[in-house]
């Protein structure tokens, strides 16, 4: 398995236990894949807002990261449940979807600097927005399986834990790369229409981090033979030719256990609420904090920037509260009271006009995301054990993650006109992580609760 922790002889039902470090070697390249998610969450609405996108429409180039998300997981969970290579099942399409994250991360934070036309530059940011989403996703999805083949159910909550703490902190550097490189002196301003230079040398950075820490974990992890896997996950021999390969996503989905769809639903809510987090983060900062809604001031980039630290804040909270939530004697009431206070957080963020208070908010939002993180995959992938087609199902259960962040993006320019503006969009995320808390109230049932 990873790091060589475990013989080829070891009897899969014996599920021996990995060291800490094997499973962090096996979710360390997470770490690289989140600094660019991170990169691109804290900077697409900022990227095309300068190239000249209008407030109402910025949800709208929203819909093609989950889009693609929905797209790609479910199609590299099946096909990687498939393949047995001397390289192994998984690691071949996170290498790949690294590879290409890396030449597109060096492409669209320049959308603004080839002398296009607006309508051309957005064009271009667009097409380099679909491939850099279809490339992290390809990416980011078989770490979630590689947890899934190689950990035993005693310590699948400790690799999410792990996993949930490298994405954090992967998260964090990507969220302060625009401010750190304004504070050494890179320019945040630039021409109407281009991107300042310290966005741009923050993508080139995280593409760098991200292509190393994934050859880290592609050379420090071994991933399981077919016959050892089958022993580990108590797969009979009959039963070996009965999962996707045979009976495909949909007889899965036919299939799927309660936690598919009743953890599904909360996250319906979850992802809408952050998906204006997202789109609407930047413009609620610009206009509460700093008094403007003009993308070519000073104000505004600065504005960006100050986004990416509040992030970072979210993150830190994230790892804090991640801690805290294996000391709930019920996880479903960690997940209830995660949610809550990540909803008090976004409905915080509309009354407060200070930067540095906007900490407090920034910080329950933060317990949410922790809970998003660890808690879903943890009651999905127990509830799999003996399952050989987990790639499938969480390819699929992306869909859970990616279609409510598809509807919140078509609805987000008419709701915006609803509600009057942006800082009211991050109530709207708070209400939606509400509902989210009473789904599980009323949902998650005792079964889930293991």
């Amino acid at each position: 398995m990873s790091a060589n922790n475990m013989s080829d002889t070891a009897g899969a039902r014996e599920q021996r236990n990995l060291s800490f470090r094997a499973l962090t070697d096996i979710s360390f390249g997470f770490f690289g894949v989140q600094i660019a998610y991170a990169l691109q969450s804290a900077n697409i609405s900022r990227i095309f807002a300068t190239l000249g996108a209008d407030p109402h429409d910025l949800s709208f180039f929203w819909v093609l990261p989950p889009l693609m998300g929905m797209i790609v997981q479910p199609i590299i969970g099946t096909l990687s449940d498939r393949t047995w290579t001397r390289y192994g099942r998984r690691l071949p399409y996170l290498f790949a979807g690294s590879a290409m994250a890396v030449i597109v991360m060096c492409l669209l934070p320049n959308a603004g600097g080839f002398n296009f036309s607006v309508a051309a530059a957005m064009a271009f940011g667009l097409v380099a927005l679909m491939f850099l989403d279809t490339s992290i996703n390809m990416a980011m999805q078989p770490f979630k399986m590689l947890v899934g083949d190689m950990v035993n159910e005693r310590q699948k909550g400790l690799a999410y834990s792990i996993q949930s703490f490298l994405c954090n902190a992967g998260s964090l550097m990507g969220f302060v790369f625009p401010f750190l490189f304004t504070w050494i002196g890179i320019s945040n301003t630039a021409d109407e229409g281009v991107v300042p230079d310290s966005v741009i040398y923050s993508f080139y950075v995280g593409a760098l981090i991200l292509i190393l820490c994934v050859i880290y974990t592609t050379l420090r992890v071994k991933e399981m033979p077919p016959k050892e896997y089958a022993e580990f996950h108590g797969i009979k021999e009959e039963k070996k030719d009965t999962g996707a390969k045979k009976h495909g996503m949909m007889r899965c989905l036919m299939e799927a256990p309660r936690e598919f769809w009743t953890v599904g639903l909360v996250q319906f809510f979850c992802w809408a609420a952050f998906l204006y987090m997202w789109t609407y983060m930047p413009g609620a900062i610009a206009d509460n904090v700093w008094g403007t809604t003009d993308v070519t001031s000073e104000d505004y980039q600065e504005a960006g920037n100050w986004v990416g630290i509040l992030y970072a804040v979210q993150a830190v909270g994230s790892v804090l509260w991640a801690m805290v939530i294996p000391r709930f004697r019920s996880i479903k009431m960690a997940y209830i009271v995660s949610l809550l206070l990540g909803g008090v957080g976004f409905v915080m963020t509309m009354f407060v006009h200070d930067q540095y208070l906007m900490f407090v908010p920034l910080t329950l939002v933060g317990f949410a995301w922790a809970a998003m993180l660890a808690i879903p995959f943890t009651l999905l992938t127990n509830a799999l054990e003996g399952s050989d087609s987990i790639g499938t199902y969480l390819g699929l259960f992306n869909c859970a993650i990616c279609m409510p962040q598809i509807v919140a993006a078509l609805c987000g320019g008419a709701i915006l006109s609803v509600v009057g503006s942006q800082p009211a969009m991050l109530g709207v995320a708070g209400m939606l992580l509400v509902c989210g808390a009473i789904a599980v109230v009323l949902f998650v049932t005792r079964k889930n609760n293991r």
